[in-house]
Formats: C-alpha cells, sequence, structure tokens
C-alpha cells in the first residue's frame, strides 16, 4: 500500500472515530434514564459533516436512530451516513424495528458500534440491512461502545442484575486506619465520579454498618454540565436483624426519599421495628439468613422490581462476604494517592489465605483513568476456578 493510501485510510479511521465518538455522547445524555433498555446515540453526517443526532431517551420511546431521522427534518441526502453505538433493532417491541426506518429513509451506509448482546438478535440487524442493499460496519471506538452498558449487557444475556461493588483504598490497600478513619482516601474528582455511576445504577447497596457508622444519604449529587444532578436510587440496606433501627431514624428511613428505601432482612426480622419502617414508607425484604440462597434471593426480588444492577457500597465484610460467595460481578477500584505502610490499617478485602498467585481474583474488561491525583480501575471479577453459574 502507498503512504498516501495508507495516510488516507487513517484519515478516514480517525473520522468514524470522531463521528462515533459524538454518537456516543448522544448517547449519555440519558444516563441511567433508559433502565431495562440500553442506552443508544445515531449521527447522520452528509459531505463530511454531522446534520443531526438522537438518542433513546428512556423505555418505551423511539430509538436513537429514529430520533436522529426525526431530528433531521428531511430525507437524508444522497450518499449520507449513520453512525450508531449499536445494533438496530431489527423486531417490533414497543416501537418499530428500525433496520426499517434506516431502510425506508435511503441512508446506504451505516456504522455500528457493536452488535446487540442480545443471543436472539446479535448480528441480525446487520444481515437485514446488508440484505437490503445498506453497507454496515462495525467498529468499535476502544470498546467504549460496549463498555456503555455495562447493566444491560449483562441483564440480556445472563438474565440477572449486575451486582457491582465500589472501593476505595489507598495505594497499599487500605480502606481506613487502624482506628477506622477513612475520610477521605481519594478527592473530590473521584467522589465525583462515584456519584455519576450512582445516577447510572437503579439501585446501591450497604450493609447495616455502614448505615449506624455514618448515616449516609446514599443518593446522587454532582454537576453535569451546567446541571445539579440530584437524584435518589433505590436503597438497599443489608440488615438481617434491622438493628439500624434507632432512634433518631437514619436519613435512609427518614428523610425525603425514604420511600425508594429497602430493607432488606432476615426470615423474621423485628416485629416492632418492621412495622416502624412501613409506617415510613420503607419496604421490608424478608430473606434467607445466609448462604447460596440469600443471594438468589436476592437476585430474584432485584430483578422482579426492575433492579438491573446494585451498586454496592459496603464496608470490607459485606463486599468480602459477596466476593467469597462468587457473587460480585463487577468492581470499581478507586486509588487515592496516600499509603499508610500499617500491617494494622483496615484491608479493603479479607478471606482464606491464597498461597498462590493462579488462585488470585482478576479483572477482565477493564477500563481506567485518571480522575486528578487519584485513578479508577474497574471490570468484570473472574473468580480463581471461572465464575460459577
Amino acid at each position: 500500500m502507498r503512504l498516501q493510501d495508507m495516510l488516507n485510510t487513517l484519515k478516514l479511521r480517525q473520522e468514524n472515530s470522531r463521528r462515533m465518538r459524538y454518537a456516543l455522547l448522544a448517547a449519555k445524555r440519558a444516563w441511567g434514564e433508559t433502565h431495562p433498555n440500553p442506552m443508544v446515540g445515531a449521527v447522520i453526517v452528509e459531505e463530511g459533516k454531522i446534520v443531526a443526532q438522537g438518542h433513546h431517551a428512556r423505555a418505551g420511546e423511539p430509538h436513537a436512530e429514529v430520533m436522529a431521522l426525526r431530528n433531521l427534518g428531511r430525507a437524508p441526502a444522497p450518499g449520507a451516513t449513520m453512525y450508531v453505538t449499536l445494533e438496530p433493532c431489527c423486531t417490533t417491541g414497543r416501537t418499530p424495528p428500525c433496520t426499517e426506518a434506516i431502510i425506508q429513509s435511503g441512508i446506504k451506509e451505516v456504522f455500528v458500534g457493536t452488535t446487540d448482546p442480545n443471543p436472539q438478535h446479535a448480528g441480525k440487524g446487520i444481515e437485514i440491512l446488508r440484505a437490503a442493499g445498506v453497507g454496515v460496519t462495525v467498529e468499535d471506538v476502544y470498546g467504549k461502545c460496549a463498555d456503555l452498558n455495562l447493566l444491560f449487557n449483562h441483564w440480556i444475556t445472563k438474565q440477572q442484575p449486575l451486582f457491582a461493588g465500589k472501593i476505595a483504598t489507598t495505594i497499599d490497600g487500605r480502606v481506613a486506619t487502624r482506628a477506622g478513619e477513612s475520610k477521605w482516601i481519594t478527592g473530590e474528582r473521584a467522589r465525583s465520579d462515584v456519584m455519576r455511576w450512582r445516577r447510572l445504577f437503579p439501585a446501591i447497596g450497604v450493609g447495616a454498618g455502614t448505615v449506624l457508622a455514618d448515616d449516609p444519604q446514599l443518593t446522587s449529587r454532582y454537576i453535569c454540565g451546567h446541571d445539579k444532578i440530584d437524584w435518589c436510587p433505590v436503597r438497599l440496606i443489608f440488615d438481617r436483624q434491622l438493628r439500624t433501627v434507632i432512634e433518631p431514624l437514619p436519613k435512609v428511613y427518614s428523610d425525603a426519599n425514604c420511600a425508594r428505601t429497602i430493607a432488606v432482612a432476615g426470615l423474621s426480622p423485628d416485629g416492632a421495628r418492621r412495622a416502624q419502617l412501613e409506617a415510613k414508607g420503607v419496604q421490608v425484604w424478608t430473606m434467607p439468613d445466609a448462604g447460596p440462597e440469600w443471594f438468589a434471593a436476592l437476585r430474584e426480588k432485584c430483578a422482579a422490581a426492575g433492579l438491573i444492577g446494585v451498586f454496592i457500597e459496603g464496608g470490607p465484610t459485606l463486599l468480602s462476604a459477596f466476593l467469597a460467595a462468587q457473587e460480585l460481578d463487577y468492581l470499581f477500584a478507586y486509588r487515592g494517592s496516600k499509603f499508610l505502610a500499617d500491617a494494622e490499617a483496615v484491608p479493603v478485602f479479607s478471606g482464606p489465605a491464597r498461597p498462590h498467585l493462579a488462585d488470585a481474583y482478576e479483572l477482565i474488561n477493564i477500563q481506567s483513568k485518571n480522575l486528578g491525583t487519584d485513578q479508577l480501575m474497574r471490570g468484570h471479577i473472574v473468580y480463581p476456578q471461572g465464575k460459577k453459574d
């Protein structure tokens, strides 16, 4: 290949990546709003310029491709192309198939960020477009299109909610000093990033110890552009004995969002405490006291409630229990710039001895970024003997 041809190919790939990034930005306008549907963005390009864009706002509303065509307000010009972050749908649900809208529009070239992870649909939309004479190129932008819909991808392939743990540690892997001091290991940018992820997940989970020690709000509070986001996910309080029902009641049981709180209790919680919570509008889920049945019941109840993902911010005891049971699917690992060099400081995880690196847990599909002086590494967890089904 001649040098000029190579340069032209590189320039074209850069242009395609830039346009797909615009589609990604469009998709993120619905951050946390589309469950159980995925976030999707689309842009239409004519003569090298983006002339329209659209995104899927929420379940039941038009998809991104249709919105982009509507926002264009006319028929696409000859030679127009579309960039869409997810393979266009090809079946009729609450909305007509997007493949049909694209074909009828006259667009003859579509760039797709990633295929639909639904095993029943994957690739079929692409096949339909190609059969109709539409050229389709599938190319992700550094894995960003597939990564955009962590919760949907897990839900649609496994029919289970994604249980994601969040930790914030020192360089040497500690979450608190030996005296229990933990505020703050990370800086403002990292804490703001946590708030952004809280907005994505429909539910957040903590243990009784966290509620009693910190009396947290467990809401999402951050600045997005010129807008201040203040939103409350469903709050799951893992408290078998309902020992968090104290006077005065913690914020999660008494604030304006208390009806979005669920106490996850044992099979026989204290009747008076339960009645006190329910009088406040707090739900109480009764669960098996321990073992695999507890986790199975939790996933089942979350699924029935439409909670396709839970952001678990519990302390070391709660997170270690999820990990030991191989029930933690994903991990957000924030690391601050401090370190304690103290063997008695509180470690983030605890469990049986693992004398060999072959026995270590591992993250895959990793995404990472710097947040000021802090870092975030996140990915799916692979267990030493493989994730159980």
